[in-house]
Parts: C-alpha cells; structure tokens; sequence
C-alpha cells in the first residue's frame, strides 16, 4: 500500500482537517439523537443528510464564499444549526434568540 505523499501546502491541511471535523460532528449529533430517542424533525433530518453528503463530495457545504470562512467545511449558519440539533439531542432547553426577553 502507497502512501500519498504530504501536502504541500498547510491550507489544504487545514481544509482537509475541517471536512473531517464537520463530518465527525453531524455524526455525532445523528448518534446523540438516535441513542437519547430524540426525533429530529424531518427538516433536521434531511439537513444532517444534505449536508454530509456536500462535505464528503465538494469538501465543503457551502458555495458562496461571503457564508463562512475560505478552510471551514460549514458556514456560520449551518454551524449554529448543528449546534441546535446537538442541544436537542441532549435535551437541553432551546437558546432565545439574541434581543429577545
């Protein structure tokens, strides 16, 4: 078995690094669900699929690059999301939005 030989540039370690962190915590956010009998909206479903399935094929789940940063596999966006998901696996209780009393 070769190996590849390494990257020449750290951006590209960089990507590479994040596509497998973004990939690691829709997993682990999926699991949580599943193992705490959570169910996630169809919405919530479809979301952790469709976005899994952008980071493994184009490294990344955005395309515009004014949503997130240059070496991040999700945008701020899908990242707070994710982040809402994973609270309601846990069971914690929904953030309010920010200004709202």
């Amino acid at each position: 078995m070769k190996r590849k030989p390494p990257s020449d540039s750290p951006f590209e370690a960089q990507r590479k690094a994040a596509q497998r962190a973004a990939l690691n915590a829709l997993k682990r956010a999926r699991r949580a669900a599943d193992k705490a009998g959570v169910a996630l909206s169809e919405w919530e479903g479809e979301f952790l699929d469709s976005v899994s399935d952008r980071v493994k094929t184009h490294g990344r789940a955005f395309a515009d690059p004014e949503k997130g940063a240059p070496g991040q596999a999700l945008s701020a966006m899908q990242g707070r999301k994710l982040k809402e998901i994973a609270a309601k696996a846990k069971g914690d209780a929904p953030r309010r939005p920010w200004g709202r009393r």
